[in-house]
């Protein structure tokens, strides 16, 4: 028989609790004309179960229903309400923390028209008479944040345990539910969600009961089961998108990822030594709380300042546990591998919600902004220019706000997410702002109708995004621009632009690359920032001409014509031709921020413009002619195949010399005193920066590879200013001669290792290393060194 209202209270060691609270609730429902209590024992060792039993005596509309074993309250609610018969289901935890009078509340939703109504300490209204310990509130806090970024956006109190469904409804999503924990109120609610059913948010009174069954680990269990959620919530065929993309970068690092800590990047140069570091460092400052932003292990005695070198604390500060457990040489390999899929996923994420449904179409335009030829240059150990997942999530934000519908959560939320990509990367920002600028005025050109429409609320959202960010980025800025070891600008020299042949050629780790061409074309093979191959070129302006109808797709072409103009430099040749022109980038290269970009870094716009394109052609594809689809995908084949991308080589690494790696040097340096290479570590030879990692971070060095000031217009520089000595050892490592060495040398010898508080200087084994032998013993009056652990070494002790 159907019953108006049906109660379902479950219990899990509750004796001290269950009686009062079903006194109050029968005495409340007294005046219902049919109701059912159902007290659902979920294994409780204690009188739970008996005082229940006692109770449904008394009262024969209460039900028990007994449980053996304690599986959890989402399995004790799903038990008890699918037992139901109540048009109205009512559950509510065995503490009743919102008095059953609260009822009334609910009800009136869903008189209105709900199908659910939830109790809520968040609403508007809602009235906490006794709150819980700080603690737990914060947690809760948290939890609720979680849960409405990952399940049901836009519901502030998805825990409180007190809630009214329509009964059939209530019936049908329990039915579906699969939870047995505390997360079960949240899948609840995600059914409804699905099933497009109303639910009312409804202010309660609230009060905490002493005696919670919530437990510290209970507050994980919510996040694995809303893992659950949220993996359930992914369509299969978007969960293999994404796993082909994690298989394609592990591919892509297959050669390092049999021994991350033993094998090297050939073709990374130094960055990998630098990276590793810079991994490490953060690692050792977090976890001694040290300043993350501030260095002298490297650069010593000025240090550096880590703000202005791109150590992406948005993930080497995460990352620091791995870091301090496994080494900074797996943390990087995790970072660059699984950041590269992740980067992949955001723009198949973001084509399909801006421009194409399909899922292959997506996949493939995002492969390709992902694994684009410059990509898989960077992906030589430039994490800050391949961990991009930010990137697509920001310029969703961006579109939105041209909607005008939540400028203010949008402009919220896009100011956070630019926040976090600085602690990331502030070049790839920067780029991808460029990118929006050239794509929003391209738009605007095409539909003018639509900029007058939109601009106001675009610039209430950028305005908020900034008012938002501010704050957060504020002092780290200030660091990185006036703080200790910040500088001005960076020299690049003046070979940094494209020349427009790289656009069109082969990149070394493509298919169809061309080793010596492509190195011809760029600075070296971590910028080869074009080479996207003629064939793309060719089947981009066909797409451009068979789809010109659509705005967006005009919109695009700007773009990546644009940033494709501007990669090429201030000046570039003409190919074929002694003519030199001037390109647009010469307005620009002086501009602030803009003066320290390598232009030919422009051209990795292209990257996501191509992708798009390609995504749209194989959209509209799908609709079209056999033959003109068979066509249509050939040469879309044709184009790609070429710059498939091929694995990064990777080679044994240089033995770190037993002197550092069994702790000999320990016992050559007092406190305040440095362990100095010869030559000293600098852009060109960082190996040393990996004996330090090797050493726990055990010794300081003068010397290095990192950005910092030089001279009174503090001009950014790679490396350490030089003085007389590390010039001079530089030199000999280059050239192998040993140079007439006076007293003037010595003296000066004498006050550079004074001025780095010099404990022992080391020679490994390398190329020239009788020359430099023979010059630091000529520097040092003759003393010679004596061979330990495979290195030579100078004790000198200059720094006591």
């Amino acid at each position: 028989m159907a019953l108006e209202l049906t109660v379902v209270v479950p219990a899990y060691n509750e004796q001290e609790r269950l009686r009062p609270t079903l006194d109050a609730i029968t005495e409340h429902l007294a005046d219902t004309r049919s109701w059912e209590l159902i007290v659902v024992d979920d294994g409780s060792d204690d009188a739970t179960r008996r005082i229940a039993m006692e109770a449904s005596v008394a009262e024969p509309r209460i039900r028990v229903l007994p449980g053996d074993v304690n599986h959890g309250k989402g399995h004790a609610l799903r038990r008890g309400v699918l037992a139901s018969r109540g048009e109205r289901v009512l559950i509510t935890d065995a503490d009743l923390a919102s008095p059953i009078s609260e009822l009334e509340r609910l009800d009136k939703a869903l008189a209105d028209g709900h199908a659910a109504a939830i109790g809520s300490r968040a609403a508007a209204g809602a009235r906490i008479e006794h709150h819980q310990h700080p603690v737990r509130e914060a947690l809760g806090r948290t939890g609720n944040l979680l849960i409405r970024l990952l399940a049901v956006p836009g519901i502030r109190d998805t825990q409180c345990g007190f809630k009214l469904f329509d009964g059939e409804r209530a019936r049908a999503a329990f039915a579906h539910s699969r939870l047995d924990g505390w997360a079960i109120d949240v899948e609840v609610l995600q059914y409804f969600r699905r099933e497009q059913l109303p639910v009312a948010e409804v202010p309660v009174r609230w009060s905490h009961q002493d005696g919670s069954k919530v437990r510290a680990r209970d507050y994980f269990s919510v996040l694995r089961e809303l893992a659950v959620l949220k993996a359930r919530t992914l369509d299969r065929g978007s969960l293999a998108v994404a796993g082909l993309f994690v298989l394609a970068s592990f591919l892509l690092y297959k050669n390092r990822w049999s021994d991350p800590d033993g094998r090297y990047l050939p073709d990374a140069l130094q960055d990998q030594n630098q990276w590793e570091w810079f991994f490490d460092v953060t690692a050792h400052n977090i976890l001694n709380l040290q300043n993350p932003l501030f260095t002298d292990l490297q650069g010593f005695p000025d240090g550096v300042n880590l703000m202005a070198n791109t150590v992406m604390l948005g993930l080497s500060v995460p990352f620091a546990p791995v870091t301090a457990l496994f080494g900074p040489a797996l943390s990087l390999q995790l970072v660059m591998t699984l950041g590269l899929a992740a980067t992949a996923y955001a723009w198949y994420w973001l084509i399909r919600r801006h421009a194409v449904r399909e899922r292959v179409p997506a996949a493939i335009g995002a492969a390709l902004a992902a694994f684009a030829p410059p990509m898989i240059s960077h992906a030589n150990a430039h994490p800050n220019f391949i961990v991009l997942f930010m990137i697509p999530l920001i310029i969703d934000r961006a579109l939105r706000l041209v909607h005008g519908e939540r400028v203010v959560r949008d402009g919220v939320l896009l100011g956070l997410f630019a926040a976090y990509q600085i602690f990331l990367g502030e070049e790839p920002l920067l780029l991808a702002a460029m990118g929006l600028l050239l794509f929003a005025a391209g738009y605007s050109l095409v539909r003018r109708d639509v900029f007058a429409a939109v601009w106001r609320p675009v610039l209430r959202g950028l305005g908020i995004a900034a008012a938002v960010a501010a704050p957060i980025v504020a002092l780290p800025l200030w660091w990185q621009f006036f703080g200790p070891q910040s500088y001005s600008d960076v020299l690049h020299g003046s070979n940094t632009g494209n020349s427009p042949l790289a656009l069109v050629s082969f990149a070394e780790r493509s298919l169809a690359g061309d080793r010596e061409n492509s190195q011809s074309l760029a600075m070296n093979i971590t910028e080869q920032n074009a080479f996207y191959g003629w064939p793309l070129a060719a089947l981009a302006v066909g797409i451009v001409v068979r789809l010109w109808d659509r705005a967006l797709v005009k919109a695009l072409a700007f773009t990546g014509f644009a940033a494709a103009l501007l990669s090429l430099g201030s000046r570039f040749d003409i190919p074929g031709t002694a003519i030199t022109v001037t390109g647009p980038w010469r307005a620009l290269a002086h501009q602030p921020l803009l003066s320290a970009v390598i232009e030919s870094r422009l051209a990795m716009i292209c990257a996501p413009v191509l992708g798009l394109l390609v995504a749209l052609a194989l959209a509209r594809l799908r609709t079209a002619r056999r033959a003109h689809r068979v066509w249509g995908c050939a040469a879309v084949a044709a184009a790609l195949l070429p710059i498939i991308p091929l694995p990064l080589k990777a080679v044994d690494r240089i033995p770190v010399p037993a002197f550092i790696a069994d702790g000999t040097y320990a016992s050559y340096i007092d406190e305040g005193e440095t362990l100095v290479p010869v030559p000293l570590p600098d852009p060109g030879v960082a190996e040393p920066l990996h004996w330090q990692t090797a050493a726990g971070l055990g010794f300081k060095l003068p010397g290095g590879y990192f950005n910092g000031p030089y001279g009174p217009e503090r001009q950014g520089i790679y490396g350490a200013v030089p003085r007389h000595t590390s010039a001079l050892l530089a030199e000999v490592r280059g050239t192998g001669e040993v140079p007439a060495l006076g007293p003037s040398w010595q003296a000066q010898a004498r006050e550079d290792l004074a001025f780095w508080k010099a404990g022992v200087l080391v020679l490994a084994p390398q190329h020239h290393q009788d020359a430099l032998r023979e010059t630091v013993t000529r520097l040092l009056g003759g003393q010679q060194p004596e061979f330990v652990g495979g290195m030579w070494v100078w004790d000198v002790s200059y720094g006591s």
